[in-house]
């Protein structure tokens, strides 16, 4: 008797599609269908979390401050906020009548004992470091002066706090009823107050986060985390989905509703079909090559300023991404309000330049071992183009591909000659040079090692004058061109397809789909 085999998991999350009996409907409501490639990690945020987790609890909680489509912070759950004490004192006033989904209405006391909850070592929140010793301010006092606000203590001034309570990853420091926690203080759901709540979770192959009726939302425009943010459908269903080609194949047949995450050759095959439409919109993340200061050869900066010198970025950039990125050298991704005339200026192809720095350092055809991987297939194909770029002039670079996973750790550990590799959206201007800068010694991850631009850093982190910080984030633009630590390349795109029934969805800067707003006609 022939044993049947498990099915795979994209095979259990397509079957899944095939039980709903008809496309936009959930019972007597409306339902969207779209896909995420893993399922979630937990409903706690910003604690056990992923990329995935933190999209779908996005839809459920809410914080008092949020990012704006500009990457500015704007209001959420807090009306207005005021600083004082020389920048050491937040004061948030908070709205009225907001709900949470179990009906009640939220005031100053579940702000500050949701506040406390993620400071809490034993919740193990994310950015609890951010606010201890050597994070970016520590939190001394946390209390409500009335049940309409709140006011946060710190023992520095830091132009952080407000990015970092906001941050996705972060859980935007929920506001949470505390009967999301048990008796023992284990947590047990999400009682938020965002536009949807938590419907069902079946592990490995969907999630549901079904309309609030009683949500209250802000009446100012939809703006990245904040904003209108009204559900316009009954049910979001999330199917677990991890295979694309499976995803892709739902979305034809009318079983999704909507994918994100595109590849560029998925794109390419959907342009002409007249049944999907198809949104592309500039995101924050970096693609690049990184370099190991510390190697014995790639230590000379006049190696690393030949391989910068022989590529033609925007070839690149064309060849790989397909008309939906554009170049960028800098640190500072495009779409950045702190991205000036400065950070336009990078690295300029000059053949001969590469070949005059080589000979100078006495370069003569040493193999580089570039690690890549073939998870994100534009890191790939960048380091393909930049090995074949840097042969032409000399350099002998040898791609060593690695799973993601392997790959990963290689990069923690510091443990590569040079690699080809894609950051993820960092929100605020120090946060897309913190995930670069740091001392190697105890950071091994960190690829810049530059006393003076991590002085910079740390004064970008506490000043909070726009045209100061400005003038910082230039001089660290300067001095990272020169140091070239890491070549950037280019900022990536979300890469959507819709169903021409879906209406209302907008992309960001931060790839992370959301669909309060979004219809299903």
């Amino acid at each position: 008797m022939r044993r049947r085999r498990p099915s795979p998991a994209w095979a259990v999350g397509l079957a899944a599609l095939t039980l709903l009996a008809m496309p936009g409907k959930a019972g007597a409501g409306t339902l969207l269908r779209t896909r995420i490639n893993a399922d979630i990690r937990s409903t706690d945020p910003g604690t056990n979390r992923d990329a995935n987790t933190d999209a779908v609890v996005a839809h459920l909680v809410e914080g008092l401050v949020a990012f704006r489509d500009d990457t500015s912070i704007g209001p959420m759950l807090a009306e207005s906020w005021t600083v004082s004490n020389e920048g050491k004192t937040y004061t948030f006033h908070l709205r009225q009548g907001v709900k949470f989904h179990n009906g009640a209405t939220m005031t100053a006391d579940d702000v500050v004992w949701s506040l406390k909850r993620w400071l809490n070592p034993a919740t193990q929140w994310r950015c609890l470091s951010e606010f201890g010793a050597t994070g970016i301010a520590r939190i001394e006092k946390i209390e409500a002066p009335d049940q309409q606000t709140v006011a946060v203590m710190l023992d520095q001034p830091t132009a952080l706090f407000l990015p970092t309570i906001a941050r996705p990853d972060c859980g935007q420091t929920a506001v949470i009823h505390r009967d999301s926690v048990g008796p023992d203080g284990k947590w047990i759901a999400p009682i938020g107050t965002g536009p949807f709540k938590l419907g069902e979770w079946k592990r490995g192959q969907y999630i549901d986060v079904v309309r609030f009726d009683g949500y209250v939302s802000r009446t100012d425009p939809r703006s990245g985390f904040t904003g209108r943010k009204t559900a316009e459908v009954d049910r979001v269903r999330y199917n677990v989905i991890p295979d694309s080609s499976a995803a892709k194949a739902g979305l034809l047949s009318g079983s999704l509703d909507l994918i994100a995450e595109l590849s560029i050759p998925d794109l390419e095959d959907l342009k002409s079909r007249s049944d999907v439409q198809l949104s592309v919109t500039p995101s924050l993340s970096l693609t690049g090559i990184l370099f190991q200061t510390r190697d014995p050869l790639l230590k000379d900066v006049r190696i690393r300023r030949a391989i910068a010198l022989c590529l033609d970025t925007e070839q690149i950039v064309d060849a790989v991404m397909q008309g939906t990125a554009r170049p960028n050298n800098s640190a500072l991704p495009i779409g950045s309000p702190f991205h000036g005339e400065v950070e336009t200026h990078g690295y300029v192809q000059d053949i001969a330049e590469a070949k005059r720095l080589l000979a100078q350092a006495g370069y003569h055809g040493q193999p580089i071992k570039m690690i890549a991987n073939k998870r994100y297939n534009f890191v790939f194909d960048s380091a393909v183009l930049v090995q074949a770029m840097a042969q032409a002039v000399g350099i002998n670079i040898e791609i060593e591909v690695l799973d993601w996973a392997a790959q990963l750790d290689r990069y923690n550990r510091g443990d590569y000659q040079a690699m080809a590799f894609v950051y993820s959206a960092r929100l605020d201007p120090s946060l897309s040079f913190e995930m670069l800068a740091g001392p190697k010694a105890t950071q091994p991850r960190k690829i810049w090692d530059n006393p003076e631009g991590q002085e910079m850093l740390r004064q970008s982190m506490t000043i909070d004058d726009a045209a100061k910080r400005q003038a910082l984030f230039d001089e660290m633009h300067r001095r990272f061109i020169a140091d070239v630590p890491m070549i950037v390349l280019f900022n990536g795109a979300e890469l959507t397809a819709m169903r021409k029934n879906v209406k209302g969805y907008a992309g960001w800067l931060f790839p992370q789909p959301r669909f309060w707003g979004v219809t299903v006609e």
